[in-house]
């Protein structure tokens, strides 16, 4: 009786919700570093010779990693905002163009990360929107990527969900992640990386034997300050997959962001992974609470992801976060960052 009560209310007020209902990215650690116990990794005796050369790409957007700002900017100019990141970097965005939409991450004036999801950027070897089976007919696709560095070796090893939709590859001594759309089968976007920063971010479980390489701590004025880079990220990325998928980019919506905060930090502090809070209500009550109008509204919610370009690949290869990703009759988006909890709130306003 009371599920067919819920159903009736949300048929009537005809808002969408999509629900993750597990968290498909929180990184298991398997600590192996006690060196008497485990002085190396065991090589993985079932690896095969790959079938092209993993030498470094000769062209694109991956020949920035190693070098300095003064290169990126010749290259891309000045970005229009720089994010913190949870890793110790910075994040360059470039979204004046939501066709060339690119993150670069600087490290002490060094790059060391580019995450590439604009469709006119060059990400040689790959391009973006590029069919899935040219790229496994191409690329050794493996489920372990062991790196020694320092004297300390570390090996990450993919799950069957890992090498369909995220799998790495390793090119000369950076490292690239791959977002496959699994609905379209196409290639979505792009992730380079040096070896440090990838163990710093640790996106796949991960063993390693010697010292782990970590990300710097940071205080809490700081993590604000990462919490509000990944919402304008989140808000641009979602733009970027519209527009890829010819709708109308979403308006920012202050209101509803309070409202989306408000929710990861319920959620945050309360352990309570759900749509509806036991103190603020449900969708529709939290809205209209932050004095929102509305016609029609969504939900989409994640935690404990690496960060914003983590999630939104993430929503975007689930159906029910897709549909609201890409539904083309909300106008206004408000996205809400807190620690690990990530909120977005669509709205269709009246008489949009």
């Amino acid at each position: 009786m009371r599920i067919l009560i819920v159903l009736a209310i949300f048929l009537t007020i005809g808002f969408y919700i999509s629900i993750k209902q597990d968290n498909q990215d929180e990184v298991l650690i398997k600590d192996h570093h006690t060196s008497e116990m485990h002085p190396t990794l065991p090589k993985n005796p079932d690896i095969k010779q790959n079938k092209i050369s993993r030498e470094k790409p000769k062209e694109g957007l991956s020949l920035l990693i190693g070098k300095k700002v003064p290169a990126l900017e010749k290259e891309l100019g000045k970005p229009q905002r720089i994010d913190m990141s949870a890793f110790g970097y910075q994040w360059y965005i470039y979204n004046l163009d939501y066709t060339r939409y690119v993150q670069v991450g600087v490290e002490n004036n060094r790059i060391v990360t580019v995450y590439a999801i604009g469709d006119n950027l060059d990400v040689a070897p790959f391009e973006i929107g590029q069919p899935v089976e040219e790229i496994f007919n191409t690329q050794y696709i493996d489920a372990n990527i062991e790196i020694d560095k320092d004297g300390n070796s570390y090996r990450f090893e993919l799950n069957d969900t890992d090498l369909n939709i995220r799998p790495i590859i390793q090119l000369g001594s950076m490292y690239v992640q791959l977002y496959i759309d699994k609905f379209t089968g196409n290639l979505s976007s792009v992730r380079f990386l040096d070896a440090d920063t990838l163990i710093k971010q640790r996106p796949y479980e991960l063993v390693y034997s010697g010292k782990l390489i970590e990300a710097p701590k940071i205080t809490n004025e700081a993590l604000k300050s990462v919490e509000e880079g990944e919402t304008k990220q989140i808000f641009d990325l979602t733009n970027v997959l519209r527009v890829r998928d010819h709708l109308k980019p979403l308006m920012w919506d202050e209101n509803t962001a309070k409202a989306a905060f408000e929710h990861s930090k319920d959620m945050a502090e309360n352990n309570d992974f759900s749509h509806t809070s036991k103190k603020f209500g449900s969708l529709s009550d939290r809205l209209k609470s932050a004095k929102v109008v509305f016609q029609t509204a969504g939900e989409n919610i994640a935690a404990n992801y690496t960060d914003g370009p983590a999630v939104v690949e993430g929503w975007l290869n689930s159906k029910g976060h897709r549909d609201s990703l890409l539904n083309k009759d909300f106008s206004h988006l408000g996205v809400g960052v807190y620690q690990k909890y990530y909120t977005q709130n669509f709205i269709q306003k009246w008489n949009q």
